[in-house]
């Protein structure tokens, strides 16, 4: 849809990355709250997010989740607890704070989890935010999603402090803090649950870096020159999509007609939704001057 223009601006795929939002996602509660960075399809339906109406968004049409108004980067669902996708690289920490705040303000046992990017780590918010909420104890799970680049760069080139981040979260006195296989998915949700436990019973916030890899490049419109390509088949040989398939029916939990079942249903769940992308309309003029603090 991107290639055919019905897609447009940049538009950064999440592929390679699914076990993560997955896993960890499976693990929060209702009332719990998600922001993220702006490669949020993954995470956007593995909360259970619309797919009709997150295609809609992609494709700038009003039945979209943000009216067609943010596109790929700005999935919103205030139901969910899905406060973002966001376009600008760490501002979603100070977002994730203020939701945490919220949750500690009304005594609630709810967790933010705010999802980010290697490249984020560089950003003043990410230090800010680390330093604050470990000061008030805010109930929030740091979720780093170390695909290894940075844009085009390799964290190696912009990093001082070695290959591992989650080290550098007891700087901030966050004792909880782990490293899992980003591209494990019961891995993930094993890590997740241990810290949000953790973070329910009131120790404060918790850190979880998962190593992983994006097989596209930092969008769509990325050529990708900056690594080879045999990095990337080193990687894909380890997708999640077709490892944990494997895994179920090693373990005799799935058939082969099972599994072929659930991929034909995405199949058509897709179709469905591009279907109806494609008959929503775009916004009218007066749209312009809706949702907007004036």
């Amino acid at each position: 849809m991107y290639t055919r223009g019905q897609v447009r601006g940049f538009l950064h795929l999440y592929i390679g990355e699914e076990a993560i939002a997955v896993g960890a996602i499976s693990q929060l509660l209702p009332h719990d709250y998600i922001v993220t960075h702006y490669r949020d399809h993954g995470h956007a339906l593995a909360r259970g997010l619309d797919p009709n109406r997150a295609m809609a968004e992609l494709f700038g049409r009003i039945d979209g989740l943000s009216k067609g108004k943010g596109g790929s980067m700005h999935l919103f669902d205030t139901e969910k607890g899905f406060i973002g996708g966001h376009a600008i690289v760490g501002g979603q920490f100070p977002l994730a704070a203020g939701l945490a705040l919220s949750h500690q303000y009304r005594k609630s046992d709810g967790v933010c989890v705010v999802f980010f990017g290697d490249g984020s780590t560089n950003q003043g918010t990410y230090h800010e935010v680390m330093n604050l909420a470990a000061v008030w104890k805010l109930p929030i799970l740091f979720f780093l999603e170390n695909n290894l680049y940075g844009m085009g760069s390799r964290f190696d080139r912009v990093r001082a402090g070695g290959e591992d981040f989650y080290p550098g979260a007891a700087t901030y006195g966050i004792d909880h803090a782990a490293v899992v296989d980003g591209m494990d998915v019961m891995a993930v949700q094993e890590a997740t649950k241990l810290a949000l436990e953790s973070i329910r019973s009131g120790n404060g916030p918790a850190f979880i870096e998962a190593k992983t890899f994006r097989f596209q490049g930092h969008s769509m419109a990325d050529p990708v020159k900056y690594r080879d390509r045999s990095e990337t088949e080193t990687w894909e040989a380890r997708d999640p999509l077709n490892t944990f398939p494997r895994d179920l029916l090693d373990q005799n939990l799935f058939t082969e007609a099972e599994l072929a079942e659930i991929r034909s249903s995405v199949d058509a769940e897709v179709a469905a939704a591009v279907k109806f992308a494609e008959d929503s309309p775009f916004p009218p003029d007066e749209e312009l001057f809706t949702d907007i603090y004036a």
